[in-house]
């Protein structure tokens, strides 16, 4: 299983990718800084920060990135070239470094902003595709927002109501039908027509997005040895292989429920495009022994691209100039991929 890279486009033909700033108290700041720096990413987008102008020109101090700050209201005053960072301000913070350490309502207010502004940008086609920077939910929280991250927010403001987790980098796909639900709840919220959706959605947008033809999909069991014949449980039999089954019938290249302690290396031995995961670390823990740099984390169903990093905003380490840019970097460049590979309605060429 392959995905794809970047490619460099005629200079004419970079799509413009909106990129979020994320949290101001965690690594957002320093790994948008450091990826516009020297990673050659002008070669091929015209990348849009949205932020804050007195966040961003700290980062620069802080970390010692010798970037131009261009402030724009609107995304065609972009320069778009080496040396500069493109922002448009939807924030203005005006602190120090020593008062830059606590969440509060205000910053809180001001992440979930950005996300708003980068999601009206794409839904508009002012933007090829959205890439945001990681975020606290106890930020959203104190703000007043009802949604617990990034993927329920973007999915309310776009209206979406049928929407999956895929985890992406160059070996390995992974999908979650159930995500950020304690393991208890799990088996109770997994329906046929659940998994048949996060299917659909999985195939589709390989599809219409990752430029591959025929996907080819595996599917994992909830259970040891995906049930065994019901001897370890009955949702295999019950739930699951009805909707693969289906799927199936409807011309899917798909096998499964395999036995979730052997599927990964069935998909990686047979060329499956995805492995489609009851559960979050289901899928996480094997996606990140191999991808825990370089994964990129992807919004399915959405009538708008949207990437983002496969990490948090990393409070431990964050301002101390130890992060590296690696994820948001793959992000990018497969948010750029997508919208030169888009083929379903609503395309955007920027």
């Amino acid at each position: 299983m392959t995905s794809p890279s970047a490619q460099k486009p005629h200079p004419h033909n970079r799509p413009i990718i909106g990129i979020t700033m994320g949290d101001p108290l965690g690594i957002g700041p320093e790994i948008l800084v450091k990826a516009l720096h020297g990673n050659k990413l002008h070669d091929f987008c015209r990348p849009l920060v949205i932020g804050d102008p007195y966040i961003i020109q700290l980062a620069f101090s802080q970390f010692s990135i010798p970037l131009v700050l261009n402030q724009i209201t609107r995304p065609e005053q972009g320069r778009y070239k080496p040396g500069c960072l493109d922002l448009m301000p939807v924030s203005a913070m005006d602190v120090k470094m020593p008062d830059l350490t606590a969440m509060t309502p205000e910053i809180g207010q001001a992440m979930a902003d950005y996300i708003h502004t980068g999601v009206d940008l794409a839904m508009t086609r002012k933007t090829d595709a959205l890439v945001t920077c990681p975020i606290t939910k106890t930020g959203l929280k104190m703000a007043g927002s009802p949604f617990h991250g990034h993927t329920e927010l973007i999915a309310h403001q776009t209206r979406t109501l049928k929407f999956a987790m895929m985890l992406a980098g160059k070996t390995l796909k992974v999908v979650l039908v159930t995500i950020h639900i304690p393991l208890a709840q799990v088996s109770k919220t997994l329906t046929r027509d659940k998994i048949a959706d996060t299917i659909l959605l999985t195939y589709t947008a390989l599809k219409t997005r990752f430029n591959i033809p025929h996907p080819r999909l595996a599917v994992a069991g909830l259970n040891p040895h995906a049930g065994e014949d019901t001897l370890f449980g009955t949702e295999e039999q019950n739930i699951i292989a009805p909707a693969v089954r289906a799927a199936r019938q409807q011309g899917m290249n798909i096998t499964g429920p395999l036995p979730p302690d052997t599927v990964f290396n069935h998909a990686l031995n047979t060329g499956c495009d995805a492995v489609i995961c009851m559960y979050h670390d289901q899928g996480l823990i094997p996606f990140k022994l191999i991808h825990f740099k370089d994964g990129v984390n992807i919004t399915l169903g959405l009538p708008i691209i949207r990437t983002s990093v496969d990490h948090g905003t990393a409070y431990d380490i964050a301002w101390q100039g130890k992060a590296e840019p690696d994820s948001l970097i793959a992000a990018v460049k497969l948010a750029v991929f997508q919208a030169h590979n888009q083929t379903d309605p609503g395309t955007c060429n920027g």
